[in-house]
């Protein structure tokens, strides 16, 4: 990561923010000092009038910033007590660092030297430096507070008294030095995974221990499992979670029918992909006698099976999520639960949790119940066999069906013009061998038949978090899971409002319904274009990722006010959490603790992040694979990435990415240009710029750093 250079204003040799830095370094390196602006001129050897009073100015920014205390009148000294500050390490390709701090604005240069083996992700204490000529801050970490991995993925080589472990993760540029005892009988050129054991002072290389051999690099289960590895996500469950689930019986017992609302006798259906075998959601209609029509959405209900406090709970607590790699599912729960107890299949009688809506022929809410019931799904649908019955208006349950999509895109459009943004992107997909080897690339693409679903989901998802969340008082406020979305960094979105004029388009900042509005209009007017796929990329990149949380701040992407997640109870255990938190306040609960909810937010939410990597992990790897017998091969590309290093290429038939390096483009010194995304060459000063249409050859496939190397063809 580069440091964040926000020049806001300028006076003379200083800008507001490297003076920030400056006078933050002065403060750490005399952290029990106080000190005026006049004496921090001194310090910076500072003469001009403007630029004293620019001191001032900041010296009261970092108060407010919580950096500084006044300790009287125009007195300050380091909040902290300390020239210290926490952070994350992000290592760099070269070996250096930065470390990202919440206290600074500015994130701290580390050289490799002074990183006492910390590695990237790593929470480490910094003693900060102070430069009077140099205006970026620097530091030196003191303490590991805490590693982001001790464990790690790649080749083992043994030799006669000592073996090595080797990694391509840029998480440990380092070689681990493994004795012949604690090899798990791992053999020469096998995947392995290694933990970190020590790393002495003095000692250069850490020393480790093999926990787990893979296999043979190259072996699709191998490969597929070592991305869970390198992730830090599970396998296969324990056998004393597995036992667990068997025990739990599958009679529904007429005592607990009694319990529930009966909805067994309505038209009840479920759309899922082809291959789904867990079925968390299903819906149902009927036509009231005052001409409404009451629809039910329903839900698994997961935390009848799956209690607090067993080993089951404890599990899916801990996985938080299901994981989609390319050729298989790692399910949170047991697949007697997953695909059996849980599942909503057809011709079955199913327990659920479910929101039950009145919705009149515009799609308003006249009435809405939620509580536990038993359904019976009449028919299980794939997406294709709706969207043919959507299409041709002929089929089973072809009247439910079309009445569904008709509310939905009533739903849809109210949503759109209340300011929700439409990012619908394509998904790879691969046509897999028995083996697992990629044969061919396709898209998923998004229709009514995923619409219909998805409006009938957010409804629900939006209403529940609405019945818990909207109070006056804010003494009645109930602790509950949210799904939040904060809004957009208006410099991210600046950044990006002035990248898209080069391709004729624009958006609005000048509110935030403005910016969505403007925003689908750019992803509708791109749409079939060849830019379509950078713009879009670059458009979510400017946004906020959404993540969980106890404190509502709203979803800005979906512009709804409440919004949580209640419709995936087997592949998310936020939604378990949501379950069990209405069914308490419903039955006139007290609020539970913010605190203990807060840390399983934080959890799942990080949890959610790697196996979104893990999956992305696991496409990229399958895309390479895929080119592995097209080298030499030309195929028309656009720039989708920019660096110092080189530029990145997205093949437009496959969307297969690979890099041209720097190095091979040998017609000119080629500089880089960060503010404009582009390489502009010295002497011809020809110009390799975000967005531009290129053919490439490719050159190397290289499977185990999962990367493409192309050449540019003129």
């Amino acid at each position: 990561m580069c440091p964040k250079n926000k020049n806001l204003k300028k006076s003379g040799g200083f800008n507001k923010q490297s003076l920030k830095n400056s006078i933050l370094g002065v403060f750490s390196t005399y952290p029990k000092h106080t000190f005026n602006y006049k004496q921090l001129a001194r310090q910076l050897l500072i003469k001009k009038t403007d630029e004293k009073k620019l001191i001032n100015e900041v010296l009261y920014e970092l108060k407010e910033s919580g950096n500084l205390q006044e300790v009287y009148t125009g007195k300050f000294k380091l909040k902290s007590g300390g020239g210290f500050v926490l952070g994350k390490v992000d290592l760099t390709k070269s070996g250096y660092a930065y470390i990202v701090s919440d206290a600074l604005e500015e994130d701290v240069f580390v050289s490799q030297i002074n990183l006492k083996h910390a590695l990237d992700g790593d929470t480490v204490k910094v003693y900060l430096f102070a430069h009077r000529k140099s205006h970026t801050l620097e530091g030196e970490v003191v303490e590991i507070i805490e590693r982001s991995h001790d464990v790690f993925v790649g080749i083992v080589e043994v030799f006669d008294r000592f073996a090595f472990f080797t990694t391509e993760s840029r998480q440990l540029p380092y070689d681990l030095f493994i004795p012949l005892e604690k090899l798990k009988d791992a053999k020469t050129g096998q995947k392995v995974v290694a933990k970190i054991t020590d790393w002495p002072m003095h000692a250069k290389n850490p020393f480790g221990e093999i926990i787990e051999v893979l296999g043979e690099p190259g072996n699709n289960d191998v490969e597929m499992h070592a991305i869970l590895a390198e992730f830090g996500l599970p396998i296969k469950f324990p056998e004393q979670i597995e036992q667990e689930a068997e025990n739990i019986s599958d009679t529904i017992t007429e005592e607990e029918i009694q319990k529930r609302r009966d909805f067994r006798k309505v038209p009840t259906f479920t759309i899922d992909p082809e291959d789904a075998k867990d079925f968390d959601d299903a819906l149902s209609i009927q036509k009231l006698s005052n001409g409404n029509w009451e629809v039910g959405v329903h839900i698994a209900d997961v935390s009848f099976y799956v209690r607090s406090k067993t080993l089951l709970d404890e599990e899916a607590q801990e996985r938080a999520t299901s994981i989609y790699l390319v050729d298989r599912v790692i399910p949170m729960l047991p697949e007697k639960l997953s695909n059996n107890l849980c599942s909503l299949r057809p011709n079955e009688e199913k327990l659920c949790f479910s929101a039950v809506f009145e919705l009149n022929d515009n799609a308003d809410i006249i009435n809405e119940w939620f509580g536990r019931t038993i359904i019976y799904s009449n028919r299980r649908f794939s997406y294709q066999e709706a969207q043919e019955i959507i299409e041709t208006g002929k089929g089973d349950l072809s009247e439910e069906i079309l009445k569904f999509h008709e509310l939905a895109q009533i739903l849809r459009n109210n949503r759109f013009k209340n300011g929700s943004i439409a990012f619908e992107r394509d998904e790879v997909k691969f046509e897999l061998d028995k083996e697992g080897k990629p044969l061919s690339v396709f898209f998923k693409v998004q229709k009514e038949s995923n619409q219909l679903i998805e409006e009938f989901m957010l409804l629900a998802n939006k209403q529940v978090a609405s019945l818990i969340g909207r109070t006056k008082d804010k003494t009645e406020k109930k602790t509950f899971v949210y799904r939040i979305h904060d809004k957009p960094s208006l410099e991210k979105l600046a950044s990006f409002s002035t990248f898209i004029t080069r391709f004729g388009h624009s958006i609005s900042l000048s509110s935030p319904k403005a910016i969505s509005d403007t925003i689908n209009k750019l992803l509708k007017d791109v749409k079939g274009k060849k830019e379509q796929d950078l713009i879009e990329n670059l458009a979510l990149r400017s946004m906020a990722k959404a993540e969980y949380s106890t404190e509502n701040i709203g979803h800005y992407g979906l512009a709804f006010k409440y919004y949580t997640h209640f419709t995936s109870p087997i592949r998310r255990y936020p939604d378990i959490l949501v379950h069990r938190l209405l069914a308490h306040y419903l039955d006139g609960g007290e609020s539970k603790s913010r605190k203990k909810y807060e840390k399983m937010c934080r959890h799942s939410s990080e949890m959610e992040l790697r196996a979104t990597d893990a999956e992305r992990a696991s496409v990229k790897y399958k895309q390479v694979e895929f080119m592995v017998d097209k080298i030499g091969q030309e195929f028309e590309g656009i720039i989708s990435g920019v660096t110092e290093w080189g530029i990145y290429v997205e093949i437009i038939e496959n969307k297969c990415e690979g890099m041209v390096s720097m190095r091979d483009l040998v017609d000119d010194y080629f500089e880089y240009d960060e503010d404009n995304y582009c390489l502009i060459g010295k002497r011809t000063r020809k110009k390799y710029q975000l967005g531009d249409h290129v053919k490439v050859e490719i050159l190397r496939a290289n499977l185990p750093k999962k990367q493409l190397d192309f050449a540019l063809v003129d």
